[in-house]
Order: C-alpha cells, then structure tokens, then sequence
C-alpha cells in the first residue's frame, strides 16, 4: 500500500500512549500538523514557544501515564526547544521530541533551517534518529518510544524530512504497537544482605528519589517496619507523602530542616532509592552518607558515583522494593516507631512556630502562605514549582499529599519552567486543582504562555513570588560579597501580564489577604479562568537548604580564596561600599 509519511507518522503515533503533540507549525512540519488535525485520539497543541512547549510536554509525562510528545520545526524549534528536553534529559522524564528535516532528495545546499540537529541534540536525548524511507517511520517511532521509556527514561528525538512526509510511499503492512517490557532479575543475594544490613542497624534510614513514586505502598510499609525515617529528594518530594508520620522532609544533611537533621543524626544504615545523590538532592554533596549504604535504582550507573555502596540492586524500585519488604517482614521483627513518631511531630509543629514568629508588617510570611494553601488545596492537586527560592521555600513549607503531587525543574534546573509545565499539567489532569508557585524572574521568562491556558480554557493558579529580585542568587552573593550584582528584576505590572493573557489577576500585599485571596483564585479557577496572584513574599529569612548550602560550599573553599572572600566582605560591610 501506498501512504504518505506523515500519514505513517499520525498512525504510529496514535497507537502510543499520547494524547497531546506541542509545538509550532512551520514549513517543515504543516503536512504532519494537518494530518493530526484529522486524528480523533491525539490533539496538537499550538504553543507560544517551543521551550514551553517542552515544558509542557515533560509535564504531561511526570503527572499521568502518557508520554509527552513535541510536534516542531527543525532548527529554531529544535533549539528553543533545547531546555525543556534538556530538563527532561536530566530529571529522567521520558518525552517524544519529533521535528521535520529538510528535503533529503534536493540537490541543493543551504537549504532553510538546515542543520545537523542530531549532534546539537546528542548530550540531552537517549537517542536520535533521522527517517531515511517510509518504511522506517512506524518502526523507527515505535523503537523511540521504547526506548524513551525504557530503562532510567528520557526524551528521543526523530526527524522526519519534509519530502517523506509530503509523498507517497510503499509500505507492506502497518503494525499495531507491542510493548516489550524490560525484565530485571532479581538480585537475591543482594537483597539478602540489604535484609541483613537494615536488620543489624540500630538507627536506618530511607531516601527516596523521583525514581520511586511508583514504590511507595512497598517504601511505606518497610518505613513503618523498621520505624525509620524517611527523607526525600526535591524532586521525589511527591514519591513519599507528606502527612505520613515518618516523613521529614526534603534533605537529611546540614541543608535539611531540623527535624531532618536530627531524625537522620547517627544513622548507621541508609536504603536509598531512586536517587542519583545528586548536588542539589545533597545539599551540594553535604550529607554524611553511612558505610552501611543499600543503594536501588534502575540505572547501575549512578551507583558509587558520589557516595560508595554497601549493597546496590539495580532494577524496577517498585518491584525490587516489595520484593526487598517480603523478606524484610518475614526475617526480622517489627520496631516500635512511637517515640520517633512523636520527636518528628513535635519538631515539625516547632518548625513551623519558629517560621511565625518572623512575621513583619506589609508583607506576607511564606509559613502562613503556605499552611492557608495547604488548607485550601485539594489532597490531589498538582503543585508546579520553577527554580529559585520559592522552590526551597516550598520544599520546606508545604507537603505534598499525593504521589505525582508536585513537579520541579531539579537536576537540570532551568528557570522558566513553572507556567508551561503547570498548563502541561492541566491538559493532562483537567479535573484536578493545578497550581504553580514561581519567582517574579522565572516567571517573567515565560509568562506569555499564559496565552495558551486561555485559548484553551484551561484554569490554573500561578502565586508569582515576587520580591523584585532574583532572591536565590541574591541571598547567595550577599554573604561572600556583601552585594549583589544583576539581581534585580525588571519592574513589570502583573496586572498588565494578566490583562494581555486573558487571566484574573489578584494581589497578596500581607498577611491579612492571604486566606481571602487564596479563596478567591481557587473560585476563579472553578469558573474556568487562569489566574495571576502576585504575592508581597517576605525572603528575609533564608531556607534551611540556602544557609546549609552556602555554609557546605565555604567550608570546602582553599583556605587563602576563604580569608579572601571574608575579607573582602567585611571591608565592604565596615565601608559600607556596595
């Protein structure tokens, strides 16, 4: 039979699990766009800008069981585009990057957009593949898309030259998609001595990653066994709950909160899962890891790369982690939790007094933003954070009550990610509550995609930190240099930015407005509407994560760049230069 590519292209696609393609049409792509126009399964979303529309899509991955999928253009789509998939790259989010190419049967050179996209993209996809025939295309999308969410996932890119997707080609059949799933054979010596390890320590602990929120039935029930304490990556905030007695939060070294610090203080075993120990997961590689460390994950490179294992299994952690519970509750005897239970409850509920007590006047404390949109907020919403201080803020000040629960940009750590990946969210999750708490910088970034929740009547709430200030870097540079330097945001009225976009706009000046307010966006948001709320946040107070990170960092300084640096900050600081 005869077909064109981009025929072949919307069929294989549409016996994936996709729902959604973002991107922008262009002269290399019109034909693929005008096909899915047709499809009665996948819908094509236009966006504002490729990036966002990365964003998106890493979105769509992380909160449902579908895979993001980009539709672009090559070369300038591509490379907007970059970020996104290099997020997705990094954080371990399976995506579909599918762009047109140029004519591979021109004889011509220098032809429009052309560009090896394959090498610009080869350090942030698992993959890529450029279609040479039409009979590749169906199995060359089906094998990318295996291979996207096979394994620690990650975004793959095809290109489809314009020609092929324009003519007409012989195929001999049109397969239906087989998912072959990967199988990971047990480790059961290794699980044995893990077995072994948590049951001879007298103080374990467990970290998990993004890489188990799909374990936590099995992480839960090997927590409360053993009575340990469980902390979290910032981006596996939402794999382990927040109202869970044993959770303490982001962090377990000198960047954690207290009652992280002190639940972890003396562990003698730690099972960890999902993670890569990454910098930001440990506070800049600040955590005291024990000899005793059971390290899971499916990609056995990430083992001993930071920090040595005593046992480390790789494979599936949902199955490897129910598989590591059964021994676990058949050889060894449940432990009392009560007194650890009662230390975490009472420090958090310390915590949070401490927060109180830095009210000032005329503007609004994080803690009591945060415990009224806790309060407000559906157990099932989305929370959608960029990166800045807002993230660490959150991270300390707001647990999560649901698995898949909040997204962040983490290992790539890409500003501007929050009010795409939030519209992604909603597309995906459009009976759910979903928010995003960003800095006034990141969201200047990207703001005008607020455009597209609009044109597609999509609702969501956007609580734009805003301190006028790039505050994570400003509160950096302030202690080593008694300064900042292009720290300050441009001024911008938001209220414009909401009028432009088609959002409601609300302001929060104080704390007095908090609870009103956030009533009031969540009743616009039920209406159908997007909603911008700026938010008079007071930053005076870093997080525990900023002072143990800062103070992790000068410590590891030589010695004469440390005098250097104190030096010169105390002289600015006596001489009042600035």
């Amino acid at each position: 039979m005869k077909k064109s590519g981009a025929w072949l292209a919307r069929y294989a696609l549409e016996q994936l699990p996709i729902q959604y393609t973002f991107g922008i049409p262009g002269v290399h792509n019109t034909e693929l766009f005008d096909e899915l126009h047709s499809s009665e399964v996948i819908e094509p979303i236009l966006v504002t800008h490729e990036g966002c529309g990365a964003f998106m899509a890493d979105a769509v991955s992380r909160v449902s069981n579908k895979i993001g999928c980009m539709l672009i253009v090559p070369a300038a789509g591509v490379t907007h585009a970059a970020s996104g998939i290099g997020e997705a790259f990094l954080d371990g989010i399976p995506m579909l990057v599918i762009a047109g190419g140029v004519r591979s049967d021109s004889k011509y050179a220098y032809q429009l957009h052309e560009m090896d996209q394959h090498t610009l993209l080869s350090a942030i996809t698992k993959k890529t593949f450029k279609v040479e025939s039409h009979d590749l295309i169906i199995p060359t999308i089906y094998e990318a898309y295996a291979i996207a969410v096979d394994g620690e996932p990650g975004p793959v890119f095809i290109e489809i030259p314009v020609n092929l997707q324009l003519d007409r080609g012989e195929v001999a059949s049109l397969p239906d998609f087989v998912q072959a799933e990967h199988q990971y054979p047990l480790d059961e010596h290794s699980l044995d001595l893990a077995v072994s390890l948590l049951d001879g320590a007298k103080k374990p602990g467990i970290f998990v990653g993004w890489g188990a929120v799909d374990a936590y039935d099995s992480v839960r029930a090997i927590a409360e066994h053993l009575g340990a304490p469980v902390s979290t990556t910032l981006q596996g905030l939402s794999a382990f709950l927040g109202n869970h007695p044993l959770h303490v939060g982001f962090g377990f070294g000198p960047s954690a909160v207290p009652v992280a610090q002190n639940a972890f203080k003396g562990c003698d075993c730690l099972l960890a899962i999902g993670t890569r120990f990454g910098e930001i997961a440990t506070g800049s590689f600040g955590v005291n890891v024990p000899e005793n460390l059971i390290h899971i994950d499916i990609n056995d490179q990430v083992f001993n790369k930071n920090y040595p294992a005593k046992v480390a299994i790789q494979g599936d952690s949902k199955v490897v982690v129910r598989a590591l519970y059964e021994k676990l509750e058949f050889a060894t005897p449940k432990r009392d939790s009560h007194q650890l239970v009662t230390q975490i409850a009472q420090q958090k509920s310390a915590h949070r007094i401490e927060w109180q007590q830095s009210d000032t006047e005329g503007v609004v404390n994080p803690v009591r933003f945060f415990d009224e949109l806790r309060m407000q907020l559906d157990e099932d919403a989305v929370v959608v954070v960029d990166d800045g201080n807002h993230t660490f803020l959150t991270a300390e000040l707001m647990p999560i009550y649901s698995l898949r629960g909040m997204i962040s940009p983490t290992d790539f750590n890409c500003m501007g990610y929050a009010v795409p990946a939030a519209i992604g969210a909603k597309f995906s999750q459009p009976d759910k509550q979903v928010i995003s708490i960003v800095g006034d910088g990141a969201f200047l970034m990207t703001a005008m995609e607020l455009a597209t929740a609009t044109t597609n009547d999509l609702a969501t709430v956007h609580f734009v930190f805003n301190d006028g200030e790039l505050s994570q870097i400003a509160q950096a540079q302030t202690r080593p240099y008694n300064r900042t330097t292009c720290a300050n945001v441009a001024s911008v009225k938001l209220s414009g930015i909401a009028m432009a976009t088609g959002c409601e706009y609300l302001a929060i000046e104080n704390n007095q407005a908090i609870a009103a307010t956030i009533s009031k966006a969540f009743e616009f948001a039920e209406q159908g509407k997007s909603v911008i709320v700026d938010v008079n946040i007071d930053y005076s107070r870093p997080t525990s994560f900023t002072e143990g990170t800062v103070k992790t960092n000068i410590k590891r300084l030589p010695l004469e760049t440390k005098f250097r640096m104190v030096g010169r900050a105390v002289f600015r600081k006596l001489t009042n230069k600035s």
